[in-house]
């Protein structure tokens, strides 16, 4: 049987309430025991219990035991601080979700059902694995109680916006903080719009779109590669941007990864770039609405991916935040060039 706590485990408790009776025998026969680490907001965690996890306690009943540890809860974000000391997890490493079976550790929705059959498999066969000597792991179990589906649905729900906020809380207030700052530039561009124009007023060098959309599509192309691959991403100090790519708001819709969308954003921005150099007679205007228009929706849909990263998911992704900052360093450009002589 296995056993989660504080998670909707669909599928996965078929019937409540039975017992089978073993004879000694049953008792005594080899059993697999793992924790899983995982997140509510995190979409691959999902995939693996809702997906992966039934079919393996179909297969393997009660010689497979898994412990489920949420990593927003207090005792959860321990336990997880005291596995990655204990096997010295690299930080690009620490994410969710994690299966830790004995002393090998699966990381992601590639690892876990690719390699965790064969794990059982040869487990079962040398006479079981014990729970991995995680510092609290066995004290953890004790005090806390199994949840029912029901139970779980209703603490994942009743997760406060200050709960997430504090999971990841320099990277979410430095989310906050780019975040004001986008609104204000959008703020102070629209009053600047209503205002006859400075023509005397220099502006800024042309070369600073088509690099600053370069160095976004690389931006966006990584997060794109991370997103279609399934792998961790490449994370700094502050934040934790491999919670922020596993979400369900990683792809618009659930169909096109964010990181494709930024790319092809981005290349809009310069192919509209290029096009205002041909000088065609008649054209400059509607190129410069366009851009300004890409711009504008870049920068308002940036507005709404960061605030989400502190208030709704939890965490902040510094890839996304730089992404964000560029494109609302664009959008004052290309508002800048609405007053450009036609």
């Amino acid at each position: 049987m296995i056993r989660v706590r504080n998670f909707i485990l669909i599928s996965l408790i078929i019937i409540l309430g039975f017992s089978p009776i073993v004879d000694t025998a049953q008792a005594q026969e080899p059993v697999v025991h793992a924790v899983l680490f995982y997140s509510p907001t995190c979409g691959h965690c999902a995939q693996i219990i809702e997906n992966v996890l039934p079919e393996l306690d179909r297969q393997y009943g009660s010689q497979l035991v898994i412990y489920g540890v949420n990593t927003y809860s207090e005792s959860g974000s321990a336990l997880f601080a005291s596995y990655v000391e204990l096997f010295n997890v690299p930080d690009d490493r620490q994410a969710v979700p994690t299966l830790v079976v004995g002393d090998q550790v699966l990381l992601g929705s590639s690892e876990i059902p690719d390699l965790f059959p064969g794990i059982i498999e040869e487990g079962l066969k040398n006479g079981g694995i014990d729970w991995p000597a995680i510092a609290g792991l066995i004290e953890d179990m004790e005090s806390s109680p199994e949840g029912t589906t029901e139970e779980t649905q209703t603490i994942v729900h009743e997760m406060t916006v200050q709960e997430k906020f504090k999971s990841d809380l320099a990277g979410n207030i430095l989310s906050v903080i780019v975040l004001v700052g986008m609104i204000v530039s959008l703020i102070i561009t629209g009053v600047n719009l209503t205002k006859d124009p400075d023509t005397d007023k220099k502006g800024a060098p042309e070369w600073l779109i088509p690099l600053l959309s370069v160095i976004g599509i690389g931006i966006a192309g990584y997060l794109a590669y991370v997103e279609l691959n399934q792998v961790e991403a490449v994370c700094g100090p502050v934040g934790n941007c491999n919670t922020v790519q596993q979400s369900e708001y990683a792809t618009l819709f659930g169909i096109l990864p964010i990181g494709v969308m930024g790319v092809m954003g981005y290349l809009v921005i310069i192919i509209l770039w290029l096009a205002r150099l041909l000088d065609l007679p008649g054209y400059t205007r509607i190129l410069n609405l366009g851009l300004f228009g890409i711009t504008l929706f870049g920068l308002l849909f940036s507005i709404y991916l960061t605030f989400l990263e502190p208030f709704v998911i939890g965490a902040t992704c510094i890839w996304c935040l730089s992404s964000a900052v560029i494109m609302t360093i664009l959008f004052l450009l290309a508002a800048g060039k609405l007053n450009d002589p036609i």
